[in-house]
Parts: structure tokens; C-alpha cells; sequence
């Protein structure tokens, strides 16, 4: 928390002075002009990129995988996204750096290292169990796995409830 206190204090005053410090060297004008410009450019790259991303994630949940690292790596490009909008060019360098895609799949390693991803039929397991014991003689069964469509498995899959009567 103090860390995130700490980069809205010193960032912002980073960012100024290097905006004084660059408008006094090639005037007020031609500063806004490449701030304006960076910011043209990195729109453009994030939707270059976004759309790549996107891409490649409809890929993997075609061949039926879970794409976790596009989505890391989505986030990442929403980030650097937000921060071109941002004036200033300490964040346009660290935006550009997450659209960059070796330095944006660097971003995601160190995103994936730090958090555990949980796929979608292990939380319905655990959801399972605790349906099972919530509703006592009552259970529900799904099957959560996800299937692309037009993609056969081992057999048809049909969602419904039952009753256990003993």
C-alpha cells in the first residue's frame, strides 16, 4: 500500500519535471506535439497488438486449451494502453514497453510467477463439493470443461439435476 502511495506521489512529480525540463529545451509546443504523437503512435501499436493477442487466444480455445497467457498478456497491453493516454514520458517509455511483445511477454512471465491461475474445472469441483454438502440429499452435476464449438468429445454432454431418493 505505502509502495502505491509512494509511485502516485513520485511519478506525477517525475513526469512534470521532465515535461519543464523538455518544453524549455524544445519549446512548449513541440513538447505537447510529442506527447500528442506518442500517444497517436501507441494507439495505433495497442491495436496492432491487441489484435494479434486476441488472435492467438481464439487459436488456443479452438484446439480446446485455456488462454490463460493472452490474457495475462491482454492486461498487460491495457496497462501500457492506459499509460500512453497518460501525458508524460516516463509513462509512454513503460507504455511502450508493455506493447513491445519481448518485453510485454516478460511483463506476463513476471505476472504468471507471481499468481496462481485456476482453470475453470477445478473451480467447478470444488464448487461441486460444496453443493453436495450444502444441499445435502439434493446434488447438482455440470460439466464445466470447456469444448470449442463443433469440437466432439467422448460423448455428449447434458447438463440437468437429480434427486436421490434412498
Amino acid at each position: 500500500m505505502r509502495f502505491l502511495f509512494l509511485l502516485f506521489i513520485v511519478v506525477p512529480i517525475i513526469e512534470i519535471t521532465l515535461l519543464i525540463n523538455v518544453g524549455q529545451a524544445i519549446g512548449a509546443w513541440n513538447t505537447v506535439g510529442l506527447v500528442l504523437l506518442s500517444a497517436f503512435i501507441g494507439v495505433n501499436m495497442l491495436r496492432y497488438q491487441g489484435l494479434s493477442t486476441l488472435g492467438r487466444a481464439q487459436q488456443r480455445m479452438q484446439s480446446g486449451e485455456l488462454p490463460g497467457r493472452e490474457m495475462v498478456e491482454g492486461i498487460v497491453l491495457a496497462v501500457g494502453g492506459a499509460l500512453l493516454l497518460t501525458p508524460g514520458f516516463v509513462t509512454d517509455v513503460i507504455g511502450f514497453l508493455c506493447l513491445i511483445p519481448f518485453t510485454r511477454q516478460r511483463f506476463a512471465d513476471l505476472l504468471l510467477s507471481r499468481f496462481s491461475v485456476v482453470t475453470m474445472s477445478q473451480q467447478s469441483q470444488q464448487r461441486s463439493q460444496q453443493q453436495h454438502s450444502v444441499f445435502g440429499e439434493e446434488h447438482i452435476i455440470r460439466d464445466h470443461q470447456y469444448r470449442p464449438p463443433g469440437a466432439s468429445g467422448e460423448g455428449d454432454v447434458i447438463d440437468g439435476e437429480f434427486e436421490r431418493k434412498d
